[in-house]
């Protein structure tokens, strides 16, 4: 079975093509939050979590999920997680999580896809995005072709720096960086509740005909990326950059 947490896509994409060449299942993992549910999942033996890189681990909204929620008859479990750039030692927590659950750890595949995090970076336009997506395919079939032989992957970089990213800076970045304050939108807003439906902890609400962000938000990107009229911006960071979800790419 499939775990599929997703902000912008890019997770979306890479777990529908594990699925479709495993003819396995994608549970919604955006779905479960979104809706509290941790009730028991029956898997089969083998459990490969989508996820994408929060600070160089995997969200911490991902990691309490499967921390709360039982996998029942699951043995063996990969992590396979994008990026914009690195996942830092995110091995070391993955391995703690699935020891957590007692599931066989059979390792964490690194998969550089188009940057979203625009609260920080600059996300590709449309060709450039499409090119690191075309360069990523044959590190995606890879990864398929070692869950297919249940095999462990290989073991990732692990050196100081990656230490350090996923280490003391995960906590800092998520104390100090991961804020719903700057969000905010301008006249071009049409309260079409995109931003509400798409929000994996219902942190955003409509008053008035506009949003408002509460104090529970995991920088996912989804309320600004996919919003239709690009009305929503993260204070002046997030101007002049373009948006960026998987769909716009148009890639089958």
């Amino acid at each position: 079975m499939i775990l599929c947490f997703s902000g912008t896509g890019n997770s979306r994409y890479i777990a529908k093509k594990i699925a479709a060449e495993l003819q396995d299942e994608i549970v919604d993992v955006n779905a479960k939050i979104k809706a509290v549910d941790y009730s028991p999942i029956k898997t089969g033996e083998n459990v490969v979590v989508v996820t994408p890189t929060y600070a160089w681990r995997i969200p911490r909204i991902v990691s309490d999920w499967l921390s709360k929620t039982k996998l029942l008859s699951a043995k063996r479990i990969w992590f396979v997680m994008n990026c914009g750039s690195e996942i830092g030692n995110a091995s070391k927590y993955n391995r703690s999580l699935a020891e957590q659950k007692h599931l066989c750890y059979m390792g964490t595949s690194q998969i550089l896809m188009p940057e979203n995090y625009i609260a920080m970076f600059d996300a590709p336009q449309a060709e450039e995005a499409r090119k690191i997506v075309k360069n990523a395919e044959p590190i995606i079939e890879d990864t398929i072709a070692c869950i297919k032989i249940e095999q462990l992957f290989s073991v990732p970089r692990n050196n100081l720096y990656d230490r350090f990213m996923s280490g003391p800076v995960n906590p800092i970045f998520y104390q100090f960086f991961v804020k719903a304050t700057a969000f905010q939108t301008d006249d071009t807003c049409i309260g079409c509740g995109q931003c509400v439906k798409n929000c994996p902890q219902n942190n955003i609400a409509l008053e008035n005909g506009k949003p408002i962000w509460g104090k529970q938000c995991t920088h996912c990107m989804a309320c600004i990326c996919y919003c239709p009229t690009e009305a929503i911006e993260y204070g002046k960071k997030s101007i002049g950059k373009p948006r960026y979800h998987f769909e716009q790419l148009k890639i089958k």
